[in-house]
């Protein structure tokens, strides 16, 4: 599995998880940390995002939660199309996964 794959000047992330924090803020935090570097390594970054999806083990539970560190994180003036769902994850350590499709111009 590739964590990025560039195509007609389209950047694609693969789920990013990250189960090194408890809650859903630090591991949401995580994950977008691990978003901009994948971002910077391929060209680009979150101001160019076009879409993105996020899964939540619990969105009952998390969606506000994650919706506030989401809204710190993502460019005002750019925010992509997104669909957040509930889901079983990898593992149930993991609270949060997100993949992201972004331009390269």
């Amino acid at each position: 599995m590739s964590q990025v794959v560039i195509h007609n000047k389209i950047v694609y992330l693969s789920g990013q998880i990250d189960g090194s924090a408890e809650d859903i803020t630090g591991q949401t935090q995580n994950v977008l940390a691990k978003v901009d570097q994948y971002l910077a390594e391929a060209g680009t970054d979150k101001s160019k995002l076009l879409t993105s999806t996020i899964w939540l083990q619990d969105i009952t539970r998390d969606f506000g939660a994650m919706n506030e560190v989401w809204n710190a994180w993502i460019d005002p003036k750019n925010k992509p199309v997104r669909a957040t769902t509930e889901a079983s994850l990898a593992s149930p350590k993991y609270l949060v996964e997100i993949q992201v499709t972004a331009s390269l111009e």
